[in-house]
């Protein structure tokens, strides 16, 4: 239970960082003198290099050691959070942000797999995928509340800071609580298939965080949206010629990982858009301040939470694809719900409520899905596998606010010059973005009644891998 504690606390704190410095962007431009366009790249340089990474940071987890990623991944994220706490330029929280999206692609691939290859696939393992599921979804409604708390009493800094005595702590119980697991296919780095994938996932995400202030008909989204496909073609070919690929094709013959990761790019493309249009919502519309705004989210938060925990005993019980199809509902009339909102409403009917139904449907598909993503995989492919579906995650969610937000955008625009500082036209706007996400979780839902099996498949031998004891 230590184990899975600390593996799921260590996760919380790399999700919470995606969203953590949204409500502190106002004080980091106000500190460091930065433009609007800046700004956006303090978010974006994390996003970008986490997503970017994410694959190759699992593959070497599995060929490295996990234990030993975790702990390489956590070092880095944390020395990169104090840096960036002292920054005192644009440049250096850039330079901060993208070592920190470095570390947690290296750290959270190794933990997932870690939790896998410690808990065996079954009831205990659902139990596990529960509690980290709830570190997943509760990291974003947290990280707008922490970084209303922590800008509001202590300054911008500390919501860099908070991560340095969480990840030096978690350091120090790795080697006492975690075993040491390699795959017995450790025969090196497929070092040109690391580089095209790598690359093409970096401009991918780049082109889709970057599509709503450029334009997706500018040249640099074309461009690098187009380099990433040339680079990701150019991947598959490689896979498909060395002896020991990055990324085995044969894990795509598994039903079960293929499927989950289809539907995990549409859930997490509603998810990321939600959380940052209910953050506008309360501070732009109904007036909150930063501090009220983040404690807003608490009932969003402890409903995911809770949500979660009951999903582990869901997919016991039903099988993956009954606990998503009922997650994935409740977060569609959620969603529909959001869609509504007013520019005179309140906080109880417009916000409150569809944050109930979403926090439940949340918790929900997202367990069911990574249960599904990693039921039958091999031991030796459980970083693999457990890169994939945070790879997954990360571009949904980057091609989701993207497309979301743009619409959102667009409409309210439409109203005229000044029309994104009136309440009435950005309520409209927000009505649009929630009304598209409520329909991509339709679809979700849809999807996943054809896509998921009732049961997952039998559990893989756990003969094919080596672990070492803690002590090692």
């Amino acid at each position: 239970m230590l184990a899975l504690t600390l593996l799921a606390s260590a996760q919380f704190m790399l999700v919470v960082d995606s969203s953590i410095v949204n409500i502190a962007l106002p004080s980091i431009q106000a500190d460091l003198k930065m433009s609007a366009a800046e700004l956006s790249w303090v978010v974006n340089a994390y996003v970008l290099v986490f997503g970017g990474f994410l694959l190759l940071g699992g593959r070497l987890a599995d060929l490295v050691g996990r234990r030993r990623m975790f702990m390489l991944g956590l070092g880095l994220f944390t020395l990169a959070s104090l840096l960036g706490g002292f920054a005192q330029s644009s440049e250096w929280l850039y330079g901060a942000r993208a070592v920190q999206g470095l570390g947690a692609a290296l750290t959270s691939p190794a933990a997932l797999s870690l939790l896998t290859t410690t808990f065996s696939e079954g009831k205990e393992r659902n139990r596990a995928l529960g509690i980290w599921g709830a570190a997943v979804g509760a990291g974003g409604a947290c990280g707008v509340l922490l970084g209303g708390v922590l800008t509001s009493w202590l300054g911008w800094e500390w919501v860099l800071f908070i991560n340095v005595p969480v990840g030096v702590i978690a350091i120090a119980l790795a080697p006492r609580l975690l075993r040491e697991s390699v795959a017995d296919d450790a025969a090196g780095i497929d070092v040109p298939g690391a580089v095209f994938i790598t690359g093409s996932m970096a401009l991918l995400v780049w082109g889709l965080v970057d599509a709503e202030k450029s334009g997706w008909g500018s040249t640099g989204t074309i461009v690098r949206l187009a380099v990433a496909v040339v680079l990701f073609a150019a991947f598959v070919v490689t896979e498909k010629r060395v002896k020991n690929p990055l990324v085995p094709f044969s894990i795509f013959r598994n039903w079960a990982v293929t499927s989950a990761n289809v539907l995990n790019v549409l859930l997490s493309m509603t998810l990321l858009a939600m959380f940052f249009f209910i953050a506008v919502y309360l501070q732009e519309v109904l007036g909150f301040s930063a501090l009220v705004a983040g404690l807003a989210y608490l009932p969003l938060t402890a409903t995911i939470v809770a949500s979660s925990q009951l999903a582990g005993k869901l997919v016991g019980k039903l099988g993956p694809k009954w606990a998503a199809v009922t997650g994935l509902a409740l977060l569609t009339a959620g969603l529909g719900w959001f869609a509504a909102v007013r520019a005179g409403g309140s906080y109880a009917v417009d916000v409150l409520g569809p944050s109930l139904l979403c926090g439940t449907g949340m918790g929900l598909s997202l367990v069911a899905v990574t249960i599904a993503a990693m039921s039958g995989t091999r031991p030796q492919e459980a970083g693999l596998a457990s890169g994939l579906i945070n790879t997954t995650q990360q571009i949904g969610g980057a091609l989701g606010l993207a497309i979301i937000a743009s619409i959102a955008a667009a409409t309210t625009a439409g109203f005229g010059a000044g029309a994104e500082h009136n309440p009435q036209y950005l309520a409209e706007g927000f009505q649009n973005g929630f009304l598209l996400a409520a329909c991509v979780a339709l679809a979700a839902a849809l999807l996943s009644l054809v896509l998921l099996r009732s049961r997952g498949p039998a559990a893989a031998p756990q003969t094919e891998e080596q672990i070492s004891p803690a002590s090692s």
